[in-house]
């Protein structure tokens, strides 16, 4: 008897759960145009924790923490993360603003009290339904490990280590005969480039 009450009461809350996104969903559509709600932003990252198995969310970091493989991991993260997260982690860049949910910002709490496994699980094979790839490689993954000492470190980031990631964020082919035009005129080769005639 008790088994069925809990069965019919499971029943009812799913059930009621599906008529409120079934509403909400009526209301905003599936539009990624639509701010995030901070009601959904808290369901991410409820089901984002129940994804992760718990053996992962255990593991801890091979690797310890030095200068050389921070600098390794901070050029990384710039070349393959921040042109959603930014090279500061805090997630204002115009891809990261656009996904939905947005990008988080890193170096607040909701990430950096992650575990040490749950951040490489989730570097490692990514998150589905949201903008997040899986970028680890079959097996173990040394790259991501490293990425995650880089994420614990984004609170103390400095100004000089910023700067250093500029030159590893990714460039399309404007970007690039830019920087060469602007290189040519320090270097005293041509005029002033056009973009910085403004």
């Amino acid at each position: 008897m008790a088994f069925r009450h809990f069965c019919l009461g499971v029943g009812t809350a799913l059930f009621g759960v599906v008529i409120v996104a079934g509403f909400w969903l009526a209301l905003g559509g599936l539009s990624a145009r639509n701010t995030t709600s901070s009601a959904e932003r808290m369901m991410a990252r409820r089901v984002r924790h129940f994804a992760v198995p718990a053996e992962a969310r255990n593991k801890a970091n091979p690797l310890s923490s030095s200068d050389e493989l921070l600098v390794e991991a901070r050029r990384h993260f710039a070349d393959h993360c921040a042109s959603c997260h930014a090279n500061d982690g805090s997630g204002i860049s115009s891809l990261g603003q656009h996904l939905s949910p947005e990008s988080p910002d890193m170096r607040l709490a909701a990430t950096q009290n992650l575990s040490d496994g749950e951040l490489y699980y989730l570097i490692h094979n990514g998150v589905r339904f949201t903008g997040m790839p899986a970028w680890g490689s079959e097996g173990a993954d040394e790259d991501s490990w490293k990425l995650v000492l880089f994420i614990r470190h984004l609170p103390q980031l400095t100004g000089d280590e910023l700067k250093d990631m500029e030159k590893y964020n990714p460039k399309g082919e404007m970007d690039r005969i830019e920087d060469q035009a602007e290189e040519d005129f320090l270097g005293g080769k041509t005029d002033a480039p056009h973009s910085m005639h403004h």
